[in-house]
């Protein structure tokens, strides 16, 4: 049985999500070590998800609640985090849901903004360390490797491939209205993660060369190294961000990062330092001014990729001050990258399902074992005793290998139909009155079973009712 335990954007607090992405990577050992049963288990571990995906070795039926307990005690223990908060915190699929849930993330489908292709990288490394680490199985190898199959085949065949990124790349096609002069504008960068660095990749293709960087986790010099730029402290970031002609922010904090108040802040201090410099006036910026009184300044604008918002609307309230959010930016999304998306969700979809099938097959494979071992050993004795009766029995055990091939044929196909249709139990019940072969069912629940749901619930792991 497969299982899935996954923490985002869409049901975790920042804290919550920048503890696990620190300290779950190392989990998995521990699960296993905890809990016999579990074949293998794999972390996905990125600075907007949690997720980890469990191979559970039990019989069909059998209740999942004691692996998913010790999986959150051993997430608990690695990274501090209450398990408490972690029952109340994460998301279960389990069953025939895991691939289509796992195909979609890597997809970019359930990212925070829809698209972005740095997930399926993160994914697939996510399998390597798990071999690194001892700790997949078979069945999750499989799960992984069509989960990069299905992203790969999502980005070829629609426009959600390049939506995530294209969606920075739009956003500062928007501002190209009001900037000027790319070369010149002073331009300030709120955020260290992925979609900094499509942001700064996409400014320096439009020429800015004057970026800084401000990080609210603290990482804005590992970043500014890393990139060569400029990083902003804690204390100069009200100031730097009035001055700055372009503010992109992209960081997945929880609150506001930039809001009036801060922007008031930094406009006071540079009034008095333009003041103690004989009164020189403030430089007027390279962005084409907003409505705003005509005595102004401040000309900026400000691109709010974050979700949660990262700026606060009220900034609009400040005298030229512009602000491009997510919502803007959508709405001016070319028809074909929105519509991308239902096209991707109904090939994630149309994968899960060929996976599950391939699932179910297999499920019987040790029925169609026994089967096929059964019929080979009786022709085995068969040709054995023809030999016995006659040297010169080539032609009788070719045709007896015929026939039993012939034989077994329609059983295979057979095992493959029931099993993708959720019969198992026929094909057991058969092997049984035919042939006498009794083989114990293990695995998990069929397809449209209701103990394997293709949606989450959440909270609630105390007991066999969860």
């Amino acid at each position: 049985m497969l299982i899935c335990l996954s923490a985002s954007h869409k049901n975790s607090s920042f804290d919550v999500l920048e503890k696990l992405s620190v300290g779950a990577g190392a989990s998995a050992e521990s699960m296993l070590e905890r809990h016999g049963p579990l074949n293998g288990a794999i972390i996905v571990a990125t600075c907007n998800r949690f997720e980890a995906y469990l191979d559970l070795d039990e019989p069909f039926g059998v209740s999942p609640i004691p692996a998913i307990h010790a999986a959150i005690d051993a997430v608990s223990e690695s990274t501090g985090v209450l398990a408490s908060t972690l029952r109340e915190t994460l998301h279960l699929v389990h069953g025939n849901g895991v691939a289509e849930h796992l195909f979609a993330v890597t997809s970019g489908l359930e990212s925070v903004v829809v698209g972005e292709g740095e997930i399926a990288g993160q994914v697939r490394r996510s399998l390597e360390q798990a071999r690194v680490n001892g700790t997949t199985s078979p069945e999750l190898e499989r799960l992984f490797q069509r989960a990069s199959q299905t992203s790969r085949g999502v980005k070829n065949r629609t426009g959600i491939g390049a939506a995530g990124r294209s969606l920075v790349r739009l956003s500062l096609e928007l501002a190209s209205s009001r900037v000027t002069d790319w070369a010149s504008a002073r331009v300030l960068l709120v955020g260290t993660g992925r979609y900094a660095g499509a942001s700064l990749a996409a400014l320096r293709d439009r020429g800015s060369e004057n970026v800084r960087v401000y990080s609210p986790s603290g990482r804005a010099e590992k970043f500014a190294t890393s990139h060569n730029i400029e990083a902003v402290a804690d204390a100069d970031f009200a100031r730097e961000a009035a001055q700055a002609d372009l503010i992109v922010t992209c960081t997945t904090a929880d609150h506001h990062v930039v809001d009036a108040a801060l922007l008031g802040t930094g406009r006071h201090q540079l009034g008095q330092a333009a003041a103690s410099a004989d009164d020189q006036p403030l430089r007027l910026c390279p962005i084409a001014p907003s409505p705003a009184p005509a005595n102004t300044v401040f000309h900026q604008l400000i691109i709010d990729l974050g979700l949660p918002r990262n700026v606060d609307p009220n900034v609009t309230e400040l005298a030229g001050v512009a602000l491009l959010d997510l919502e803007t930016i959508r709405i001016h999304a070319p028809l074909e990258e929105l519509n991308a998306t239902s096209e991707a969700r109904a090939l994630v979809t149309q994968a899960a399902r060929t996976f599950t099938a391939v699932t179910s097959e297999q499920s019987l494979a040790p029925a169609v074992v026994a089967l096929r071992s059964h019929v080979f050993e009786i022709l085995e004795t068969e040709i054995e005793r023809a030999r016995g009766r006659d040297e010169n029995s080539t032609q009788t055990e070719a045709a007896l290998r015929h026939l039993v091939g012939v034989l077994l044929h329609t059983p295979m196909v057979r095992s493959r139909e029931l099993a993708r249709e959720g019969e198992h139990d026929a094909f057991l019940d058969g092997l049984d009155a035919v042939f006498g072969l009794k083989v114990e069912r293990t695995d998990a629940a069929p397809p449209g079973s209701e103990s394997a749901p293709s949606v989450a619930v959440n909270s609630g792991f105390a007991g066999d009712s969860s």
